[in-house]
């Protein structure tokens, strides 16, 4: 049987062409409108521009995104989880930035999860209807078990869809901090979140694919919360990466470096500090600049919740 379409006055897709109206990612750049006919250097210079929007945009919610970075941070020092929920390109931002935590910040991968409308399936093919059906949302986030020591972070570039929503307003249930991540100012998904972080992109160079500049402004906002939350977790020594798991031979490389820099021990000190260690960075670093072993260190930095710096300062160099 054939689907009926209905698009009257009185019909759901009626209301959200209406909602669709009034949202500025969905408005159309007129002076685009002959961008099929422009040479392809003149689309690719068009595009940039655009882009070179995003990051200003971002700024202007600093504020904003500074306070949520330090709510999540706390919480997770308290063993809470960073929770995204969104749907379509909005998810994908989710699941990437949670993918990328562990290999970065030494995290557990359930520490840092994503979740996508309709499934892992859903990060490569589309499911039909998924943002559209809030109870999955509330289902997926009691699969979690969520405590009031979690976040939610609800990404939606039109900050209207259904999954996103429902996710924000299901974790305020929980007691779940909870932090919206939209392009549109004044939506239904800021207004279920404690933080809202409305980054006004504006409307986009081919109208309806909200996975540029809004995709791209949800990508820099979700590195800017995981990467803060993370520093103030102690994952970083200064701005080097000293968690990092050391899984392949480029890392391998990469730690070696960062020992090299965090100390300035030459090439021997830090090849026999990482042996020492095991190949943990954290622990070779506080070898070399503590004046310990191995064993030490390791004890300091477990004194210290792990945060080298902290364990820097209480070592006594010489003893």
């Amino acid at each position: 049987m054939a689907t009926t379409h209905t698009s009257g006055a009185d019909s759901p897709v009626h209301d959200l062409r209406a909602d669709l109206t009034g949202l500025a990612t969905e408005a159309r750049r007129t002076d685009l409108s002959g961008i099929d006919r422009m040479d392809t250097e003149a689309i690719v210079r068009a595009m940039n521009a655009e882009d070179a929007t995003v990051a200003p945009a971002v700024g202007a919610a600093a504020a904003v995104i500074a306070a949520a970075a330090d709510a999540i941070a706390a919480r997770m020092a308290r063993g809470g989880r960073l929770v995204y929920a969104g749907a379509g390109t909005a998810g994908r931002m989710g699941v990437l930035d949670a993918s990328e935590c562990p290999p970065t910040f030494n995290t557990d991968p359930e520490q840092v999860i994503g979740l996508i409308a309709g499934g892992p399936t859903a990060v490569r093919d589309a499911v039909e209807g998924a943002e559209d059906d809030p109870r999955a949302a509330a289902a997926d986030l009691d699969a979690l078990d969520l405590t009031g020591d979690d976040t939610v972070v609800g990404i939606s570039a039109s900050g209207r869809t259904p999954y996103s929503v429902a996710a924000l307003r299901h974790a305020a249930e929980r007691g779940a901090l909870t932090v919206a991540v939209s392009s549109n100012p004044g939506s239904p998904l800021g207004a279920a979140a404690d933080h809202a972080v409305e980054v006004d992109t504006g409307p986009e160079l081919i109208v309806g694919s909200t996975r540029l500049k809004a995709g791209t402004a949800q990508k820099l906002v979700l590195n800017t919360l995981s990467t803060v939350a993370m520093i103030r977790l102690g994952k970083t020594y200064g701005n080097l990466m000293v968690d990092l798991r050391s899984t392949n031979d480029k890392l391998r490389a990469r730690s070696h470096r960062i020992v090299e820099m965090a100390t300035g021990a030459a090439d021997d000190e830090v090849g026999a500090a990482l042996s020492a260690s095991g190949g943990d960075v954290k622990t070779a670093i506080l070898t070399v600049l503590g004046r310990v072993d191995a064993e030490e260190a390791r004890r300091l930095l477990r004194a210290c919740g792990g945060r080298l710096r902290e364990a820097v300062e209480s070592a006594a160099p010489g003893d």
